[in-house]
């Protein structure tokens, strides 16, 4: 699963915390992938940079 970061990288990218993500997450601004054995929370970096974008705006 290359391209993808956790969700410690993603909120350290974008400068909020884990809880804000998935905050975001339960409110559909922005939706996670899963990772197929675990379960854990993975973002495309492509979304997150788009995301970043969009704020920085």
């Amino acid at each position: 699963m290359s391209n993808y970061i956790t969700i410690k990288e993603a909120a350290k990218l974008l400068k909020v915390t884990g809880q804000t993500l998935r905050n975001w997450d339960k409110a559909d601004k922005l939706k996670p992938h899963r990772h197929p054995i675990n379960n854990y929370r993975l973002y495309k970096e492509s979304d997150l940079k788009k995301l970043l974008q969009k704020i920085e705006q």
